[in-house]
């Protein structure tokens, strides 16, 4: 890695490391970090703080590429957006820099970017996100990364899966958490992905 001043690690909550400094990280040292250093999966608070993500185990790998996959078969099969592996960063209105197990944009909105914030982390909001919830993930952090970051960012769906309890909770603005109990079922993601659905049985694994 490479930083201009000292850090100290903490193990946080949820999966990954996260950096303390002595100053907040502000969105140009992160990009600048990041530029130097694309080999590592990282995000940054509103605040400046950064966490270090690190490399999910099997299940995990799997679960992602199952989400991501099946959201990259709806966009070739409609041709109505694209979609976003868990590496893309979007730098959301709060200041944040974050990224999702899996994300889809519409080609209108990625229309709008310039060349060079194509780039670099483009300043857009999916319209939906998916996170996959590891067995070292607190739960209750990322149901505040759901609120807290994608939803009162401007997410429209969002959509938590959590293999251990078999269980999917469903985000909406200004709607009451949706729980959905068993993977013996399909999901959907209308209205704002029209004929995405995903058969949650993939994730019996």
């Amino acid at each position: 890695m490479t930083l201009t001043r000292d850090i100290t690690l903490s193990l946080p909550e949820q999966e990954g490391l996260q950096i303390s400094l002595t100053d907040p990280m502000s969105v140009t040292d992160f990009e600048q970090f990041c530029a130097a250093n694309p080999d590592i999966r990282a995000e940054r608070s509103a605040d400046g703080k950064v966490w270090i993500m690190a490399p999910v185990n099997l299940e995990s790998g799997y679960y992602e590429g199952e989400v991501f996959g099946e959201l990259r078969n709806y966009c070739l099969r409609t041709r109505n957006g694209k979609a976003f592996s868990p590496s893309t960063g979007f730098q959301l209105p709060d200041g944040s820099t974050r990224a999702a197990d899996a994300s889809w944009v519409s080609n209108e909105k990625i229309s709008q970017l310039t060349q060079a914030q194509r780039q670099t982390f483009p300043p857009i909001v999916p319209a939906f996100v998916i996170e996959i919830r590891s067995k070292t993930d607190a739960r209750s952090a990322l149901e505040q990364k759901m609120q807290e970051t994608w939803i009162a960012n401007g997410v429209q769906l969002a959509w938590l899966i959590d293999p251990q309890a078999q269980q999917v909770v469903v985000y909406r603005p200004e709607r009451t958490p949706l729980v959905i109990d068993g993977f013996d079922q399909t999901i959907d993601a209308s209205p704002i992905l029209p004929d995405f659905e995903f058969d949650l049985r993939l994730l019996i694994f």
